[in-house]
């Protein structure tokens, strides 16, 4: 798990999540308010939305997103990116982000397991 997790914030510009996104070679930015997890946006949501300048990460951000715990047993987040597709699963304790699980994080732990 990613415990320093850069963040965009709902008022953000779309081209500042874009700079942000490209500065750390991410593909994705949980959108955090008052600590509290409350949406996510992508590479894609941006990419899809090129040219509309005016627009905020709160306008094109998913506000419902799937999260986990520092509990999830990495056999279920398998399952999870492997059944959703997803890269990424913010880890929320009591509606705060404290972490991100990566597809880099998973297959970091894998190799851990087999060595």
């Amino acid at each position: 798990m990613l415990k320093k997790v850069v963040t965009a914030s709902p008022n953000d510009a779309l081209a500042m999540a874009r700079l942000k996104m490209m500065r750390l070679g991410v593909g994705g930015l949980p959108v955090v308010e008052e600590g509290m997890l409350v949406g996510i946006v992508t590479h894609r949501d941006i990419t899809l939305m090129e040219g509309e300048s005016d627009l905020r990460v709160k306008d094109i951000m998913t506000p419902q997103v799937l999260t986990i715990t520092r509990e999830t047993s990495l056999k279920e987040v398998l399952m999870i990116m492997k059944n959703t597709g997803y890269q990424r699963l913010p880890v929320v304790e009591e509606g705060r982000l404290v972490g991100l699980v990566t597809q880099s994080c998973v297959i970091s732990a894998i190799a851990d397991k087999v060595e």
